[in-house]
């Protein structure tokens, strides 16, 4: 009985190792930032197989979050090494600092994520994998503060993604339409503004910065978009603004509504559905490996 038990504890660490040998940390120098940050890297076991190029999904978290939650708040953690097998697909969880909303401040030299995401951080991928290196590979996506991060970013830059999605997104950072109590508003709100600047008067306290300012940009730039949200979300009615702004202006997107709220319970079940949306999209570009 003793031996079988050893056996299986034996077997239980062997595999244990076998999976987190898939993960790499990195350690990316920002030069725009004058500091260094960090990403995971979760990489199929077919990567240590093939000599091919593999697409990439670029997975941003939320607001007080850091680069590990992904891989450690889903209630199942082995969910972005089955992504990651299932589709043949790289997946990077880099750091966005816990209120950044992946914007370059233009007060705060130390929060200057959108140059971060799309250049230092790509750059850094790039040089150290096998990757696709253009557009049509490279996929964005994120919850909340990284649904926001992921739909801004792609907006700015299109010549770098082949789709986005955002899960339970922030599509306005006025902290009014947000169904929360007043004091984490407040400090959502005072955070803007550190990052930001006062805020202009009326219901677009930052034009430009947010998302339902920018919806006759995404139908411009005509990349694919996934949006979901759960119907308990806080933040459900600014998803539903930018839905209706998109279907005024007629930019085709894949919008759904799901039972949940604000939870890694959502989110977990959520990703697979944009994963498969992003898998179909890479197969068309002929960068999908099989």
């Amino acid at each position: 009985m003793f031996k079988n038990f050893f056996f299986l504890i034996l077997f239980t660490l062997t595999a244990f190792s076998v999976r987190a040998a898939h993960v790499d940390t990195l350690e990316i120098v920002s030069t725009r930032m004058n500091r260094t940050l960090r990403a995971a890297v979760v990489l199929p076991d077919r990567y240590k197989k093939s000599k091919q190029a593999f697409p990439v999904l670029y997975l941003l978290h939320g607001g007080s979050g850091s680069f590990r939650d992904w891989l450690t708040k889903t209630p199942d953690r082995t969910l972005l090494h089955r992504l990651s097998n299932q589709y043949n697909l790289i997946i990077v969880t880099p750091d966005g600092d816990p209120t950044s909303y992946y914007f370059d401040s233009p007060l705060r030299k130390e929060s200057q994520f959108e140059t971060f995401i799309t250049q230092e951080l790509i750059e850094k991928i790039d040089r150290s994998y096998r990757t696709v290196r253009s557009g049509k590979g490279r996929v964005i996506a994120g919850l909340s503060m990284g649904g926001h991060g992921a739909l801004y970013l792609s907006c700015r830059h299109p010549e770098l993604y082949a789709a986005a999605g955002s899960m339970s997104g922030v599509m306005d950072i006025n902290t009014a339409q947000w169904k929360v109590d007043s004091s984490f508003a407040r400090s959502r709100a005072s955070n803007f503004a550190r990052l930001l600047g006062p805020p202009q008067p009326g219901p677009i306290p930052y034009p430009g910065y947010t998302l339902v300012t920018l919806a006759d940009r995404l139908k411009t730039n005509q990349l694919p978009l996934i949006l979901d949200i759960g119907v308990d979300d806080f933040l459900i009615e600014t998803n539903r603004e930018l839905h209706r702004r998109l279907m005024e202006n007629q930019t085709p997107h894949d919008y759904t509504e799901r039972p949940g709220a604000h939870t890694w319970t959502y989110w977990e079940n959520a990703l697979p559905y944009q994963v498969l949306f992003f898998s179909k999209i890479l197969m068309a570009n002929r960068v999908a490996v099989p």
